[in-house]
């Protein structure tokens, strides 16, 4: 996801994400994107540096770019935040989505756990969703506690939370002080 080089998501002929009425950034290297989005469609993004913009969307709450039949006329150039969106996250993270018609098809997924490892990996993240939810008010300040930042981040802060039943069982456990200033730190790392 850092790399913005996109994932493999088995999207089929979904499109959710592209008729929730989503605000679509594009950061001012994906000049291929900016190139074909027509500028009248193409808004300052609040809070970011000159050059980044937002996409709208239509009265329906649909992106623009997306035709009648659900195809995406921009799909080979679409932007980066369309590329790394994985609806699968949530799933993963045991969270519901910021849009009803996404949590839809997120619930759809299922997880196969080949090694026992994989379980205990997938069981530390959805912790780590419940500690983040839990204690949103401490989160860093420049990390709005929505849905698809909560769930990104639980996936990112998972290694912190492997383990933890172990902890849970009256082991010293780390102060939540301790988790929250580790998880700040990751996100530091995340946004640069």
């Amino acid at each position: 996801m850092r790399s913005g080089a996109g994932t493999d998501v088995p999207c089929g002929d979904c499109c959710a994400c592209c008729t929730t009425a989503h605000f679509v950034h594009v950061a001012p290297d994906e000049r291929d994107v900016l190139g074909l989005v027509p500028r009248e469609l193409q808004f300052p993004a609040p809070g970011l540096p000159a050059g980044h913009v937002v996409l709208p969307f239509d009265e329906r709450g649909r992106c623009p770019q997306l035709a009648e039949d659900g195809r995406c006329t921009v799909y080979e150039h679409r932007p980066r935040t369309c590329r790394v969106y994985d609806c699968r996250v949530f799933a993963a993270a045991g969270m519901d989505a910021d849009r009803d018609e996404i949590t839809a098809q997120s619930r759809r997924w299922r997880f196969a756990y080949p090694a026992s490892q994989d379980r205990e990996e997938h069981e530390a993240v959805r912790a780590a969703a419940r500690f983040l939810r839990r204690h949103a008010a401490a989160l860093p300040a420049d990390l709005a506690p929505d849905a698809p930042r909560l769930a990104v981040l639980a996936v990112e802060v998972s290694h912190l939370f492997l383990g933890r039943e172990r902890l849970d069982r009256g082991e010293a456990q780390p102060p939540d002080a301790e988790l929250i200033e580790a998880i700040g730190q990751v996100h530091r790392r995340l946004v640069g």
